[in-house]
């Protein structure tokens, strides 16, 4: 079956992005519905074949496309937290696939390369991978896909000048569940 992004059913289709009424017709959950159903094949085959998790693929693949990063511009590239990238690198490290080398100009730095192993696991998971992209994609034609990465491309630019004008708002507190902390009167 080939779905098309030009065909709309109708213009209420549009009216729910923009004016949703229930969470099903939230753009980010909708979004991160797609993430989880799809990653799910990712993450199988990253556990379960190759004894790795999502985030130390992540960190993999950031690093195959740019070695000798410094953890603080790794944990930024692959859009993570500093404690989830520092477990990462300190799991990859422990699987020799990473390695971490004191930065000459100031010894408190560390600089991150693949191993061998590393640079071979990426060689061999990436076009795995990059095969269960093509498949999701299979299920539109060529100009939606051409599309759809415009459309992304737009969507990430606008998220982005959006966090840097929000930048009032608090920090998530996941120890504590994402709840805020309450004020005392």
């Amino acid at each position: 079956m080939v779905y098309s992004l030009m065909r709309i059913e109708s213009p209420a289709d549009t009216t729910r992005l923009r004016q949703p009424e229930s969470l099903d017709d939230l753009l980010l959950y909708r979004f991160s519905r797609l993430v989880s159903t799809a990653s799910s094949m990712v993450i199988r085959l990253c556990e379960g074949r190759f004894g790795i998790s999502r985030r130390e693929w992540r960190v993999l693949g950031v690093l195959a496309e740019e070695e000798g990063l410094l953890s603080s511009q790794l944990a930024q590239r692959a859009q993570l937290d500093r404690a989830r990238t520092s477990k990462a690198v300190s799991s990859l490290v422990g699987k020799k696939l990473l390695t971490r080398a004191a930065r000459p100009s100031d010894r408190r730095q560390v600089i991150l390369a693949l191993t061998d192993s590393g640079r071979a696991l990426h060689r061999e998971l990436f076009p795995l991978v990059r095969a269960l992209n093509q498949e999701l994609l299979q299920g539109l034609p060529e100009a939606d896909v051409a599309r759809l990465d415009a459309v992304l491309r737009t969507l990430q630019a606008r998220a982005q000048q959006m966090v840097a004008s929000h930048t009032g708002l608090p920090k998530a507190n996941r120890r504590r569940g994402g709840r805020a902390p309450r004020s005392v009167e």
